[in-house]
Formats: C-alpha cells, structure tokens, sequence
C-alpha cells in the first residue's frame, strides 16, 4: 500500500474548475466517507483551501485507487471524469509524499512561504482523525508534515517574506484606495479568514471594521476582539449589507458559502473608489458587481495572475533542499519501520520455540521450582542476546534504498509465515470498528 496524492489548484485550473471541486466544510465528513467506501482506499484525507483541493489516500493499488478517488471527486463536483483529468495533478508514493512536505511548507502556494496553509493541513488532519479515516499511515505523514512545515518556517526567511492571499489583496486595495489608514472596512465572513483579514486591516491602520455575518453572536465576537486590539469595530447581519457596503472603503468577503453572497443590486454607483476583495471559493461576489461604477474587484484570479507575473524573490532553495533531506529521513524511517512486524515475528517465534523445549524439560526432568525458574530465566537470556545483534543489526540496515530485501531475508532464514508480519503491521481499524 502506498500514499496516493489527488489535486486541482491555482497551478492547474482556473477559479470556474476549482470552485465547482470545492467541497463544503460541512461535506467533509462526507467526502471522506465516500472515499473509504471505495474498494482500494485504505486511509483518507483532504486539504482544502482557497486555492486549492487535495485528497491523500492510503490505497492498495494505484490505479484502482487513483480511479476511485477521482470518482468521488467526481460525483461531488459534478464535472465529468474526463474533464477532471485535464486539471488534476497526481503523486504517488515518494512523490506523494514530497509534495506534501512542499505544501505544508508554503513552497506550493500562491503566495509563496504564506504560514496559514501549515494550519489548514493540521485541521485536515484533524478532521480526518475525528472521522476515523486517518489511520497509522496518514498520521505519521501528517505528522512529519506539520514538522517540516515549521522547520523551513524557522531556519529560512520564508516566514518572514512570505505573505499570504489575504495581505496580497489589502495590498491591492490600498494600491487603489491610496492606503487603507483611517478607512472605513467591512468583513463578510467571521470564520478563520474574516479573522486574518481583521488582524491585516488594523496592521493596516484602517479606522473601523464592520463584521457581517450569517451568525449575528459569531460576527460580534470577532467584532470584539478587534476593540481589545484598539479598533473601534461593530457586527451587523447580512440583511444590512446594502447599506454597510455604500459606507465602506474596502469590502473582504470570505464566507465559505456555496452561492454568492454579494451582487450588483447591493451596491450603488459610487463618487469614491470602493474596493471589494473576493476571497472566498466558491466566490461570494457575482461577476455583475465589477460593473458598477467605481467598484474594483481583487479576487483569486487576479491575484494569481499578479503573483505569477511578479518574481518572488525568496529564497526557496534553502527550503527545498530542507524538504529534500526531510523526505530522505521520512522514507528511511518507514523503510526501518517496515522490517519491525519481522523482527517482532521473529522474536515470537524464539519465544514459541523456548517455551516449547521448556515444557519438554520439564517433562522429562523433576527440578526444584526455583531451579526450574533460574533454567527458564538463562535459556531465555541466552536467546534474547543471540538475537539481539542480528535485530537492531537488520533494522539499520533497513533504513537503507534495499530495506526491505532484509526483512524477506529474515523471514527466509528462520522459516517466518509471512502473514504473521502483515498481521502485526495491520493499521488500526476505524473507529466503527468495521469499514463501511
């Protein structure tokens, strides 16, 4: 079994495509269980951002397994198979894995080096283990992941340089609106990313922000917490939109809904410039908004045709080499870990065998309890260390390219069944108990 990586992103497809793959928050659990229903996944999760959506599959085979998952994206999206193919990118095994590294790294993000992806790849893997669907496999890639991510982060500039999708469009607002000082803001959204938004507006120095949002209690907590920070800020409903975006500067909407949220029947002919940031995906503003007078829309797209036309200037090398030496531990690792069911099976085995010869010695010979114990406890000690070179020996030879070859050597040697390994090496099962 091996890691299967699935994706469409800002790289491979334009905003129309991702939107339509986007699956809900509230569909995750879904999704998921969709995917272990299939026949050849054995593990599951999915990354998903504003530009972008990955699945990570632990599964039997590769294009079974690759057939699988891009069935269920499929079905989700509602786009056709064929047309899938045209703008997925697909990892397998070590590539998998890498891309992965480069992912949580901020290495493959519109903004290169931007930090937020490091926790949407722990919520994902969050959300998988509340699920159930992320077993042994996922947990330790995941795991390493998330340290790779903050390792590049701390021994490289990239965490200094690297920005994100929301600065990025603040930065094309204030380019419009002659700064964002003393300006009046309203957020639509008060998730994660109506928060950094909030959090860039007062670095910003915007004069007040307004929060609208579905929740009314949601948008005043957010609202809250910017008048700790010293921003004079309040929480509307959406149904006052209308006149909150008439007194705004700069509009930033990212709510996560799967409609837009926000059309040209809100906003009137304006005398200043207004600027609205469309950052949610699916996209929250309707096309017609970039119409009215006065209205200049920074969204997903333009912000990728910006960023790909600007040099980034970052360092990356560093970076990359840092993901390169952490993929090399991560496959030495699993490569020793592999052999670890055969030296357990083997050391069951010795076990068998001495408990065996003791029971005959003691059919044979009337000993003193303690006699009887001292026998036991020196055979067992004489096994322990005529086994014990060999084992640690094999494992470090293990995490080597040919790893494996000595674990089979091991089996061959000592007569092992093979299933009993595979048996002790199993993943442990959902959390149902059974697969769906």
């Amino acid at each position: 079994m091996s890691v299967l990586a699935v994706g469409i992103s800002h790289r491979s497809a334009d905003l129309r495509v991702l939107e339509r793959a986007t699956v809900p928050a509230g569909e995750v659990d879904k999704f998921l269980d969709e995917l272990m229903r299939c026949e050849n996944v054995v593990e599951a999760t999915m990354v998903t951002t504003c530009n972008r959506v990955e699945v990570y599959t632990v599964v039997q085979a590769f294009h079974a397994g690759l057939s699988d998952v891009v069935g269920v994206l499929s079905r989700h999206s509602g786009l056709d198979v064929a047309e899938l193919y045209e703008h997925l990118y697909v990892h397998y095994a070590v590539a998998a894995v890498e891309h992965l590294f480069k992912v949580g790294s901020g290495l493959d993000s519109m903004v290169i080096g931007e930090a937020q992806i490091l926790g949407q790849v722990r919520t994902a893997y969050n959300t998988a283990r509340a699920a159930g669907t992320a077993g042994r496999t996922l947990h330790e890639l995941f795991q390493r992941a998330l340290r790779v991510g903050k390792r590049v982060h701390t021994e490289t500039e990239l965490d200094a340089a690297g920005g994100s999708v929301v600065s990025e469009a603040l930065a094309d607002a204030s380019a419009v609106l002659g700064g964002l000082n003393g300006r009046r803001a309203l957020i639509v959204g008060a998730g994660s990313m109506g928060g950094l938004s909030a959090a860039a507006l007062r670095r910003a120095g915007i004069g007040e922000i307004v929060v609208a949002n579905r929740t009314r209690s949601s948008g005043a907590r957010l609202a809250e917490l910017q008048v700790e920070q010293g921003t004079p800020a309040h929480a509307v409903g959406l149904d006052d939109l209308p006149a909150q975006i008439a007194a705004a500067d700069v509009v930033v909407s990212c709510t996560g809904a799967t409609a837009t949220v926000l059309d040209a029947s809100m906003i009137d002919a304006r005398t200043r410039p207004l600027v609205v940031c469309d950052l949610g995906l699916p996209r929250d503003v309707a096309e017609d908004a970039a119409a009215v007078r006065g209205v200049t829309i920074v969204d997903l797209e333009s912000l990728q045709r910006r960023l790909a036309e600007s040099p980034s200037g970052l360092d990356t090398n560093r970076a990359l080499r840092i993901v390169a030496d952490e993929v090399a531990a991560y496959l030495a690792t699993q490569r020793s870990a592999e052999v670890t069911p055969t030296v357990t099976a083997l050391r069951r085995r010795a076990a068998e065998v001495v408990d065996g010869e003791l029971l005959r010695l003691n059919s044979r010979v009337d000993l003193e309890p303690t006699v009887r114990a001292e026998v036991a406890q020196t055979v067992r000690r004489v096994v322990d260390k005529l086994l014990h070179t060999p084992t640690v020996r094999v494992k470090e030879l293990a995490s080597g390219p040919n790893g494996v070859e000595y674990a089979e050597a091991l089996r061959e040697l000592f007569l092992l069944d093979p299933a009993t390994p595979a048996t002790i090496a199993a993943p442990p099962s959902r959390q149902s108990g059974e697969r769906a």
